[in-house]
């Protein structure tokens, strides 16, 4: 059949499945939007308040359901107004196909108005991208585009399509899209490697990444901690792919794990990294690394062997695969000794926090009790995530929602809005500093006017806590812009976008304000008015071993 190229856009989205885009309108995409509005029953779109949010709500639809997530812009500000969504979501492997139209094919590459070249300023934080200057290379291209986004380790894809190409018309066959199989490598040799090393070990410790989560490896991940009878820990990417609430979960490791996690990992014998990919805020000093142990790591991007840590067994493929191959031959091991020895480290050293006030740790321990650790939980970047990945106890996966890797202020709201679209059944709560919210804020306007009934939840210290943190432990207390105590008030802001708002200030207004915020099924903010000088602990100073974690009871031993 003859489409234009806007049309052949629908089809193409329609064959991947997609029943949802995020995204913003604009002169060079009006085409599309125009195709999209004949499309409105097929294909629900979120207009969000700003581009930025769409790609946001992109990634945290593609994390919390596993499907692509697809956001649309315009050219030129538009465009780049998704960067920094597509470089959160490369840094994290996130599947997502971003959609740009460009300027009419004659005027690219004369300054024309809003024109810039998106396919380049992206190049470096996408898996792939593409300029499409045909409209017969159209509907290939966006297939391509939605198979490398989703394929191996998945990440995001740009395709920048010129104007007159969406107007363009062109013969389409629609395509049944049908998942391929995962092509296995040949990974036998390495099998036996590992085995040999499990075996063997007397202090096996494992690490879980978010490729866990990413495979669907949940059920193999813990049959092969059971088997291997080690303690297991995980990344922040990693959260809910192990069960939070097992007796051999030792929390989350690095720079803000817990000294259980940390110390074991440099005890061990044996460290089992399970698509993690050693990033500088898990290993710290990476000469001192897990120093008296062999390392065997397994994941799926061959780039990531011996990047960061020398490897002493590394088998590259799915997670999935690679354990159901692991847990068919590996007999029941048994590490009671070792597993005594860690059990003492969390008696001795539990995450403890002063429950004399109002502070981000009740706070979550109360979510935790009041959703029984089901929801969908998104979080920004700072103190709050952190508080976040520590006290809310995670046991499936796809229910915590982060930006790890590039560490994105003003990722959480967004995000939240997407997870709760694209998984309308479950509760989603997004936790963001004071700071961070400052940032997109204005997609509360979002949530409103679809009604999307999310918890907005502010961690509100009027400073930037994280910042200040660092200041007060190695900046003498040099308080250099991180004070937000002005007259901005949250809860008219929510109430003035639309939404209903609770102020916090105390302990026993925590658990009736969550309560309610949920029966109003709709969007809701709660500002929780905390210290300014609440800190984050354990710790482990940058460029340290991370068995240096210290908490505030050794910062008073010290005094």
């Amino acid at each position: 059949m003859l489409l234009t190229g806007a049309e052949i856009v629908m089809e193409c989205l329609k064959e991947q499945g997609v029943d949802t885009v995020f995204g913003y309108p604009g002169g060079s995409i009006l085409n599309v939007y125009d195709a999209l509005y004949q499309h409105k029953d097929e294909i629900n779109h979120i207009l969000t308040s700003h581009e930025q949010g769409a790609a946001h709500a992109a990634d945290g639809y593609a994390r919390a359901t596993g499907k692509v997530g697809v956001c649309l812009a315009t050219s030129g500000p538009g465009a780049t107004n998704l960067v920094t969504g597509i470089a959160t979501a490369y840094m994290d492997s996130v599947p997502m196909v971003a959609i740009t139209c460009n300027v009419n094919l004659p005027l690219l590459g004369k300054d024309s108005f809003q024109e810039v070249d998106i396919a380049g300023v992206t190049m470096p934080i996408t898996k792939h991208g593409y300029i499409v200057k045909d409209v017969n290379i159209l509907a290939d291209t966006l297939r391509k585009a939605f198979k490398i986004a989703k394929s191996g380790r998945p990440g995001p894809v740009l395709v920048d399509i010129t104007k007159d190409v969406t107007a363009n018309k062109c013969e389409f066959t629609k395509m049944n899209i049908t998942e391929e199989s995962i092509k296995e490598n040949d990974i036998s040799s390495d099998i036996e490697k590992a085995l040999e090393a499990i075996r063997s070990s007397k202090k096996p410790f494992i690490c879980v990444g978010g490729g866990a989560v990413i495979s669907g490896a949940y059920k193999e991940v813990r049959e092969f901690a059971q088997k291997v009878d080690a303690p297991v820990c995980d990344t922040l990417m990693g959260k809910g792919a192990y069960d939070g609430h097992d007796r051999l979960y030792t929390g989350m490791i690095g720079m803000h794990g817990t000294k259980t996690s940390n110390f074991g990992a440099s005890e061990c014998d044996l460290f089992i990294a399970m698509g993690a990919r050693f990033s500088d805020r898990v290993i710290g000093n990476p000469s001192r690394f897990a120093e008296n142990a062999k390392v065997l790591h397994i994941d799926i991007d061959a780039a990531e062997i011996d990047k960061n840590i020398r490897t002493d067994i590394s088998i590259v493929g799915d997670l999935k695969a690679v354990l159901t191959e692991l847990n068919s031959k590996l007999e029941d091991q048994d590490h009671g000794e070792w597993i005594a020895h860690i059990e003492e480290y969390k008696e001795k050293y539990p995450l403890n926090y002063d429950d004399s006030v109002l502070s981000c740790p009740y706070i979550m321990e109360e979510l935790d009790r009041i959703t029984k650790g089901q929801a969908i939980i998104t979080t920004d970047v700072g103190q709050h995530q952190m508080w976040a990945a520590q006290y809310y106890k995670y046991s499936e996966p796809r229910t915590f929602l982060s930006s790890g890797g590039l560490g994105t202020m003003g990722y959480g709201l967004g995000a939240c809005i997407g997870a709760k679209v694209g998984r309308p059944d479950k509760i989603c709560v997004n936790i963001a500093g004071d700071g961070c919210f400052r940032m997109n804020m204005n997609e509360l306007a979002t949530a409103s006017r679809y009604n999307i009934p999310i918890v907005q939840i502010v961690i509100n210290n009027h400073v930037l806590g994280m910042v200040r943190q660092w200041q007060t432990l190695f900046y003498e207390k040099r308080y250099s812009q991180t004070v937000l105590n002005d007259k901005v008030d949250f809860c008219k802001v929510a109430e003035g976008l639309g939404c209903a708002a609770i102020r916090v200030t105390t302990k026993e207004e925590v658990a009736p304000a969550i309560e309610k915020a949920l029966a109003m099924n709709g969007p809701v903010l709660i500002d929780c008015i905390i210290p300014e000088d609440d800190k984050v602990f354990p710790m482990v100073p940058a460029g340290a071993p991370i068995s240096d974690a210290f908490d505030a009871q050794d910062l008073e031993k010290q005094k």
